[in-house]
């Protein structure tokens, strides 16, 4: 099998160097040899770790489809639409199959570009756009089919762990970890994608489609990130037998699909909470199965890679399956609740001047919204009496997100919050997944 690789970052220098080095091997798994015939990327003169002798290289990563000696094209340029969008569609209408890890483009136009390959009679292959060298798409669409799957989540993007389990190990505030991820690699110059929770809900939208048979609906989740969350947090939820992660969460509510992806107090004693750095998790939940957790590298030019590489040889031994599990057209909407109904306890973090009266004004506010308080934490006095700030921590028992979002914005108006009230998710203590 002929292949042609556009884009040749980290992933796809590490993907063709593979494929030239450990040739043997690949091939006896392929059941045929796999040969790199082309490659497109931005310099071609750039030393990338493996010889170009023997390959094509096309300035244009379009002109990969046309080629009539290439079979299969691994798309690793990045980006929802433009150059890799335009690939993709071009190869599948030529009658090639793709292999792509972006997760933005699939999760954008995925259910059409799966509907394209179908008709075309080839495939179009994703492992590698989620949670890395994790086989988590394979492990829901092949190994779980017989299993009615009431929720997935996960731990999708391995900088924001990173992240929150080094502040939690060290007590150091989110900008200082922040700049040490991007000077190690794991974090972008421009963090963005990352931090504010879209890489790990572009994940999330293409799990929840294997999962429950939906289109991808990134365009209906909520999404937060952890900007906001700070050195306090991350103690007072060690103080409350928590840590902080980062959650992507799917799951089947009264009839709906609810999809968040948000910063969450997880339990001390569950598998989530023991997954650091840079890894990555994904836990489904199903009948008969109960629980499965799979943990792994999230990212990284070898895990990538790795899931690259099963791809193009599932390509070649001809394993094509609906990228999604399900015939592309038989995608169903997503419907997401409004208001999910579920009860949820909250972490509530508020800024507030240091004077009498002022926790029972933010008490009363939550009472009239029916909710309960189940701890409150007052860290020290300010120094400058009552015109000084302190912050005050609240968690709070169960309550629906109608309820939350009428407390929060009647806490805002209150006259003695100084800023924005910063709000987390508590996972429920009797899921230990």
């Amino acid at each position: 099998m002929k292949i042609a690789i556009a884009g040749l970052g980290t992933v796809g220098a590490e993907t063709a160097r593979q494929l030239l080095v450990h040739a043997d091997h690949l091939a006896t798994s392929a059941g045929q040899p796999l040969e790199l015939v082309a490659v497109s990327a931005r310099d071609a003169a750039k030393d990338r770790g493996f010889s170009m002798a023997g390959i094509s290289f096309e300035p244009d990563p379009t002109a990969l489809a046309g080629r009539e000696d290439v079979d299969c094209v691994v798309e690793l340029i990045g980006g929802e639409d433009g150059p890799a969008l335009a690939l993709v569609e071009k190869s599948l209408e030529q009658g090639k199959s793709v292999v792509t890890a972006n997760k933005a483009l699939l999760s954008k136009h995925g259910q059409r570009l799966a509907e394209l390959a179908e008709a075309k009679g080839v495939s179009i292959a994703g492992e590698a756009a989620v949670a890395g060298g994790i086989p988590c798409l394979k492990m829901i669409r092949e190994g779980l089919s017989g299993n009615q799957i009431s929720r997935v989540s996960g731990i999708l993007n391995g900088t924001c762990n990173y992240i929150l389990s080094t502040m939690e190990e060290t007590g150091r505030d989110f900008d200082d970890v922040l700049a040490e991820a991007q000077s190690l690699g794991y974090a972008e110059a421009d963090p963005g994608f990352d931090i504010d929770g879209i890489d790990a809900a572009h994940k999330l939208s293409l799990l929840a489609s294997l999962a429950f048979g939906i289109a991808p609906a990134f365009d209906q989740m909520v999404i937060s990130g952890i900007r906001s969350v700070n050195a306090l947090d991350i103690s007072c939820a060690d103080n409350l037998g928590y840590v902080i992660r980062l959650l992507g969460i799917a799951e089947r509510v009264d009839g709906s699909i609810s999809l968040s992806v948000q910063p969450t107090l997880v339990p001390k004693s569950s598998q989530l909470a023991k997954v650091t750095g840079p890894l990555n998790a994904v836990s489904v939940d199903g009948q008969p199965i109960g629980n499965v957790t799979a943990v792994g590298p999230g990212a990284g030019a070898g895990a990538t890679a790795s899931a690259v590489l099963a791809d193009i040889i599932d390509t070649a031994r001809g394993r094509v399956s609906p990228f999604f599990g399900w015939d592309a057209g038989s995608l169903s909407p997503c419907h997401s609740p409004d208001d999910t109904g579920k009860q949820n306890s909250f972490y509530i973090r508020l800024t507030v001047y240091d004077r009498p009266g002022v926790l029972a004004d933010v008490t009363a506010v939550l009472r009239d919204h029916h909710m309960s308080v189940e701890s409150l934490i007052q860290q020290g006095r300010s120094d400058e009496g009552v015109n000084g700030s302190v912050p005050v921590v609240i968690t709070t028992h169960e309550a629906d997100s109608t309820s939350l979002q009428g407390a929060i914005a009647g806490i805002r108006s209150l006259d003695c919050v100084l800023e924005d009230p910063a709000v987390m998710v508590i996972a429920d203590t009797s899921d230990d997944s």
